[in-house]
Parts: structure tokens; sequence; C-alpha cells
């Protein structure tokens, strides 16, 4: 995806592959990682499976933070590395500590994420949404100058994220998802923790189908 924005402000995309391990299981994931800035200083919006392409993308642009948008290790795989190497904090809401100490045990975050933070990259602020479901301490960024949120595995083009294991509650996903995201704007484009982007005005009119189908 080419870069969007305005301005100097822009998002940029890239995809890392690997692997994703829970409950006994491991399967092959293509991960979407989400930078936010300018030429001057980045957000990096979850850091999984290698650190080389996500630190080629940052290049000498200072990393305000690696924010996390749950602790699911293929999306946080790389992250303290990546604090480590541009000596920036790595936030996660601390709803999701269980899942982060399998994948790091001994390397905590730095710093917690809260509903309602707002963290400001190259001029622009990015709002923390608390959207339990998936995890327990899932979160989406939403930045309402770019009209754009970052929703992780809460909300993909065609449904709510996956909640068939472990610390993940179909109920509670919903409820995110109703209150939380589908209460944006209809134009605000939806970028996704894999696969395609879409928009709210795209997903909204489907939760009922969600809802029926119970995943």
């Amino acid at each position: 995806m080419a870069p969007s924005g305005s301005g100097g402000v822009r998002v940029e995309h890239l995809t890392t592959s690997g692997t994703f391990s829970l409950d006994g299981g491991t399967w092959d994931v293509d991960n979407n990682v989400w930078l936010l800035g300018d030429d001057e200083e980045v957000l990096v919006v979850d850091a999984p499976h290698a650190l080389a392409p996500i630190a080629e993308a940052v290049g000498t642009r200072r990393v305000v933070a690696v924010v996390c948008t749950h602790a699911h290790d293929d999306h946080v795989t790389v992250a303290p590395d990546l604090g480590e190497r541009f000596a920036a904090p790595v936030l996660l809401h601390p709803g999701d500590m269980g899942l982060w100490s399998m994948a790091h045990p001994t390397r905590a975050p730095s710093g917690a994420l809260a509903d309602g933070e707002v963290i400001t990259v190259a001029g622009v602020d990015v709002h923390v949404l608390h959207t339990p479901g998936h995890s327990p301490g899932s979160v989406c960024f939403h930045v309402p100058e770019l009209g754009v949120v970052f929703t992780g595995d809460t909300l993909f083009a065609g449904g709510p994220g996956a909640t068939g294991r472990s610390y993940s509650d179909f109920p509670t996903i919903i409820t995110s998802i109703r209150e939380r995201l589908l209460a944006l704007p209809p134009e605000t484009e939806v970028r996704t923790g894999h696969g395609d982007g879409t928009t709210i005005g795209d997903e909204a009119p489907h939760l009922q189908e969600w809802v029926d189908r119970g995943h």
C-alpha cells in the first residue's frame, strides 16, 4: 500500500511473515505493520516477526513509541528489540500482560496504554480505544485528523477478529465493535492487523449478521 495522509503526515504499510502460536497450535501468518508519522518522527503500530524490514522502514526517524494493538506473539515478536534499537518505549494495555509474558517472559513492556490516552506524533493526535474481546487488552488507535483507525485484530473486512482461543470472548468483541468502532465516522479508514483494509461505513451494516453467525 502506498503512503497515504495529508501534508507531511502519512500512513506507511509493510507486511511481515512468520507464525502465531497459542493453545498448543502454530499457524503461518502474514501481519501488517503500520507506521504513522512524517520525515522526522514516527509511531510504529505492532512489531511482528522480523526487525530488519521495520527498522528499514523507520530509517533515521525518531520513533515516538512502538504501540501494540494486543500481545499475541505474532504482533509483538520483535517489539522489545525494536524499542531498544530506536530507544523508544514499547507500550501495551495491561490487560494483555498474560499473553505478553508467553512471548517475552523476561522482557516487560516499557509502559502501559490506557483507554482515552492521546499520543501525539508529527503533530497529530492518536486516541487509544480499549476494545477487548480478541484479547483482554486489545486496543485500537484512532487518528481523527487523518480519518484512520488501526484496529489490530479487533475488526477486519468482513467481521470481528477470532475469539475461539484462550483469553478471547465473542460477546465482548461485539460490544467493543458496536460501542467503540462503529461510533466512528463511517468514512473512517480501517487499517487491520492482517489482510486488506475497509471502512467503518462498509462494515457497520453487517453487525447483526456477525452476531447471528456467532463469530
